[in-house]
């Protein structure tokens, strides 16, 4: 009988709470994902991504061994000994990675209740966004600096993506609160510009889908189905 193969590299796996996620924040996972990588998000929902990534990771261990689970029950193998205890093993294997996936679903949940109880609210004045505006923030959150040109005298933002900002559209978010420039650097070397949390809180409020944009009040959640028992 061949050894057991080794788990391979996969696409995320589908978690069960990854549609509230959606619902409460407006935005499917992979935007998530990317934002967080981005640095869109404020710490709230940074720590609700990070927790759902570990999720994710769990739920990849679940379905590895179901699969096995049914791959050996698919007659493939002969029925001896060796296969009853291959079962066994990925029995014992598929219900620890349920205990660790319904744990990781638990710290998500933990994460996700205070945004869904935000979500429901009814939502403050908020500064909007035009597209510029929107243009801009993305830009300035994936690292940018403030630059004054010693022949010219201009000043711009120039983003790591290559994107360069106004002066005038900077001084705008400043004046919203929405970034802000570390003046410990000297600015011919440039000064770091980044997103404050009130300027990432309205740039993933203006991303939102419309769709999701007044989310229902989500149901009581349901325990992460676990492996029964077994039976001995």
């Amino acid at each position: 009988m061949p050894p057991d193969p080794a788990p391979t590299p996969a696409r995320r796996a589908v978690s069960p709470l990854d549609h509230r996620l959606e619902a409460a924040t407006g935005h499917d996972i992979d935007t998530l994902w990317a934002y967080r990588d981005r640095g869109v998000l404020d710490e709230q929902h940074a720590l609700l991504v990070d927790r759902h990534r570990e999720l994710a990771k769990t739920q990849t261990g679940v379905v590895f061994y179901l699969r096995l689970l049914n791959r050996l029950s698919s007659g493939e193998f002969d029925v001896d000994g060796a296969l009853f205890t291959r079962i066994d093993r990925t029995v014992d294997q598929l219900e620890a990675a349920a205990d660790t996936r319904d744990a990781a679903a638990r710290e998500v949940l933990a994460a996700l209740e205070p945004i869904e109880a935000a979500a429901a609210s009814p939502a403050p004045d908020a500064y909007q966004l035009s597209t510029d505006d929107q243009a801009a923030l993305l830009a300035i959150a994936g690292g940018a600096k403030l630059y004054e040109y010693l022949l010219t005298g201009r000043m711009a933002v120039t983003a790591a993506c290559g994107t360069h900002v106004p002066h005038a559209k900077l001084r705008r978010l400043e004046e919203a609160g929405l970034v802000a420039r570390d003046t410990a650097h000297p600015i011919h070397a440039g000064q770091p510009v980044a997103l404050t949390d009130a300027g990432r809180a309205a740039l993933f409020a203006a991303c939102r889908t419309p769709t999701t944009l007044t989310p229902s009040v989500p149901a009581q959640p349901r325990p992460s189905p676990s492996t029964p028992a077994r039976r001995r």
